[in-house]
């Protein structure tokens, strides 16, 4: 199971930390993604975070910007994402791949607006 949290309405040049907590797997052995969608539009690969901790910004849009970071100890990985943007307004989701299995969260709604 993949539990997000941490969205919400912000002004553009704010900051979120978005949280996704994990359970039902071991969470240190697996990936961890970040995704969006934003209205209207397909759903984006936003950041991905190895195992080990290595981590990669997928979204050329928010490189600079937003950081993947995880704690195996917590079960959970966040996305920080600062200087936010008009644009970055969207659900943002979690997501993992488990023995041929893609599980997703229910998204968190992360609107950025004055």
């Amino acid at each position: 199971q993949l539990v997000e949290s941490g969205g919400g309405l912000v002004q553009p040049g704010g900051s979120l930390r978005l949280s996704c907590a994990a359970s039902g797997f071991t969470f240190s052995m697996y990936s961890m993604n970040w995704y969006r969608q934003a209205p209207g539009k397909e759903r984006e690969s936003v950041a991905r975070i190895m195992s080990a901790g290595g981590s990669t910004i997928r979204a050329d849009s928010v490189k600079g910007r937003f950081t993947i970071s995880r704690d195996n100890a917590k079960n959970t990985v966040y996305l920080q994402m600062n200087s936010l943007k008009p644009e970055d307004t969207a659900v943002y989701y979690c997501n993992t791949w488990v023995s041929g299995i893609d599980y997703w969260g229910q998204g968190t709604q992360v609107t950025v607006s004055s």
